[in-house]
């Protein structure tokens, strides 16, 4: 009942074990296979040998698909399980054809979430099933991508520049522009957007982006001389 290990062994061809305690008193036995739930029991043992049999559920096993919505396989997308307490459970990724499987699984409800580049993440409830393969599909979305240059007034890509894309108020994304004045925002959900620029007097454009396309914008600060 404290936690240490007194006895250990294994079943028979027929499932049959036997253990030996130090003496009489309560213990936990447990007992786990591979392809199969773990069980823990409380047992109390008297002068007399005690018979307990132990029933073990099978384990459940989670397999499905990633794709996007016209039914696309998403390759290397990086699928994880987690538990209700959000701990992960399990991790995979998947295959050339966009399957991913996963097994030695306890029954019960759990959180299912898959991602990959230039998609937006998606999550979903699933209910894992003991002694049997339970189907989950997952789809992922194409995340928008903005982007354009910021230049000066003659034309000439600014470095350095700071630019920001804020939704509904709150900044989602912000970078600085490399040598060529570009910029890039990637993974945005559709929506309106606010790109702001700054590094010269600041310059702000509003556009209205589509998920899973691509939007290009170019800003034009005024020099400071």
């Amino acid at each position: 009942m404290t936690g240490q290990q007194i006895g250990r062994g294994a079943s028979g061809e027929d499932g049959r074990y036997a253990l030996s305690t130090p003496g009489s008193g309560s213990f936990v036995l447990i007992a786990a296979a591979g392809g199969h739930q773990p069980q823990a029991v409380t047992v109390t043992v008297g002068e007399r040998p005690v018979e307990l049999d132990v029933v073990l559920g099978g384990a459940g096993r989670l397999a499905g698909s990633v794709t996007t919505a016209d039914g696309t396989p998403v390759r290397d997308a990086a699928v994880t399980l987690t538990d209700v307490r959000g701990e992960v459970v399990a991790t995979t990724r998947s295959g050339r054809e966009g399957g991913y499987v996963m097994t030695e699984l306890v029954a019960g409800e759990y959180t299912l979430a898959a991602s990959a580049p230039a998609f937006r993440p998606a999550a979903l409830p699933v209910t894992v099933q003991a002694s049997r393969e339970t189907r989950q599909d997952v789809e992922l979305a194409g995340g928008a991508v903005l982007r354009g240059t910021v230049r000066a007034g003659g034309g000439r890509p600014i470095e350095d520049a700071r630019d920001a894309a804020r939704r509904g108020g709150h900044v989602v994304d912000t970078l600085t522009t490399g040598a060529d004045g570009t910029f890039r925002f990637v993974d945005l959900s559709s929506g309106e957007y606010t790109v702001i620029a700054a590094g010269y007097p600041p310059v702000a454009t509003v556009l209205q982006v589509a998920g899973g396309g691509r939007t290009e914008r170019d800003l034009q600060l005024g020099h400071e001389d």
